[in-house]
């Protein structure tokens, strides 16, 4: 994923946070600790399928990190793959089928619940997903991480994930909304 269409406006300079030195980020880590980045230093912080890499356990001290980063009036953007969608797939006896093409080839249920499969046997052992959220876990756990105001949304197929957008600031719902609208897809509206 590229980033949000309201990342892609010439006001925002973007800071590239990777654990695989591979795709050449400005900084590489490990979102569990990014001591290199100081306190209150970042507007926006945009998490684009990284939280399911983390066990269940890490994922409270990453978004601790995230909110540590961003200054008073800073946000995250979260998408990760929504369980609750994926499992109605495995329910109906498709865990193996594809679920939809991406550049990387099919990707079916098993791939998005448990890390794409051909990543990992290339032994890129970090991308296997430890740890999955429904819309309302990934919400309550950004507000469990002082996260102030929270919206996001679900989409099913041939997307099954989730987006969620956190502010730091106490903002009402019609600044919340216009956030959400300005990062979350074109095609879907906020919670």
């Amino acid at each position: 994923m590229e980033t949000t269409p309201g990342f892609k406006l010439n006001e925002w300079i973007e800071t590239r946070f990777d654990i695989d030195s591979r795709v050449e980020p400005d900084i590489v880590g490990s979102i569990l600790k990014m001591d290199v980045i100081d306190n209150n230093c970042y507007d926006a912080v945009f998490s684009s399928h990284n939280i399911e890499h983390l066990y269940p356990h890490e994922v409270p001290a990453a978004l601790l990190e995230f909110n540590r980063v961003l200054n008073d009036d800073g946000f995250v953007v979260i998408t990760c793959p929504d369980l609750q969608s994926v499992c109605e797939l495995v329910s109906q006896d498709k865990l193996t089928d594809a679920a939809y093409n991406s550049p990387a080839g099919p990707i079916t249920p098993l791939d998005i619940l448990y890390g794409h499969r051909a990543s990992l046997q290339q032994g890129h052992h970090y991308m296997a997903h430890k740890c999955g959220f429904t819309l309302k876990v990934l919400m309550g756990t950004l507000k469990a991480a002082q996260f102030v105001k929270v919206a996001g949304l679900k989409r099913r197929h041939p997307f099954y994930d989730l987006w969620v957008i956190a502010s730091k600031a106490n903002l009402d719902e019609k600044q919340l909304r216009d956030l959400a609208l300005s990062h979350f897809p074109s095609d879907s509206e906020p919670r």
